[in-house]
């Protein structure tokens, strides 16, 4: 679990195409991460993406560390 805060602001530039490659990473070795923050900010690309990678296994955005937990136990079971 990483907080947003924690995270160099370019890597929510879906441009920059980082996040895309760094969270795919996660995907391919079969490790779950959650992103916590605040994302009622974020435009509609960050948002579509988020929504993407909260339909998998593996990577999920959240508002807390509470919603964090339950998306992370759920993909383990």
């Amino acid at each position: 679990m990483l907080r947003k805060e924690a995270i160099v602001p370019a890597f929510f530039d879906l441009s920059a195409r980082i996040a895309g490659e760094v969270l795919q990473k996660f995907v391919n070795y079969r490790m779950r991460l959650a992103i916590v923050g605040d994302f009622a900010k974020a435009g509609r690309p960050q948002k579509d993406f988020m929504f993407e990678s909260n339909c998998g296994r593996h990577v999920f955005f959240a508002a807390s560390e509470g919603e964090a937990v339950e998306k992370l136990k759920t993909a383990s079971a």
